[in-house]
């Protein structure tokens, strides 16, 4: 039951990544994946394992990173943005859920936690940004968030996934 809550837990949180920077999370998954810390094989997602999938995801956070600088970058809630944010973190979340046999769980915790990192992160920037006065140092600290949140689940994964299956 506490490993069932902890992988859910996972789950919300790395969509809550997938809220502030929406390829961040499945490049963390995708490398979780290929380094075995999070086993996908035999199911529908087992392509977040192979080598091409975590260095696609990278090099789009990557392009990720630099865009959001950008003053002509869209808001993260008009549709296209707020849409991608929920299709990458359902797919983290069921990717996380499916350690312990509950992809759609997963998936359903991934979803709520980017609508939060989404909405919650756009507002905590905004607000952010106008006590300081300059939007970038603020990005660029949101960018150290995302980045070190989905560094913490993708680790936390194979200690998870073990107490999930009762190998702990």
């Amino acid at each position: 039951m506490i490993a069932t809550v902890m992988i859910y837990a996972m789950a919300l949180l790395i969509g809550v990544v997938a809220g502030l920077r929406a390829m961040t999370a499945p490049a963390a998954i995708a490398w979780a994946a290929f380094l075995g810390r999070l086993d996908l094989s035999g199911n529908w997602l087992a392509f977040m394992g192979h080598i091409a999938t975590p260095c696609i995801f990278t090099l789009l956070a990557a392009g990720e990173l630099v865009t959001d600088q950008l003053p002509s970058t869209p808001s993260r809630k008009v549709p296209v943005q707020f849409g991608a944010r929920i299709v990458s973190g359902g797919l983290c979340g069921a990717a996380i859920g499916a350690a312990d046999g509950s992809w759609i769980g997963g998936m359903a915790a991934g979803i709520l936690g980017a609508v939060i990192g989404t909405i919650g992160g756009a507002d905590a920037r905004a607000g952010l940004a106008r006590m300081v006065g300059k939007d970038r140092p603020v990005a660029i600290a949101e960018d150290i968030i995302a980045i070190g949140g989905a560094i913490i689940v993708a680790g936390a994964l194979g200690r998870a996934g073990a107490a999930a299956t009762g190998l702990m």
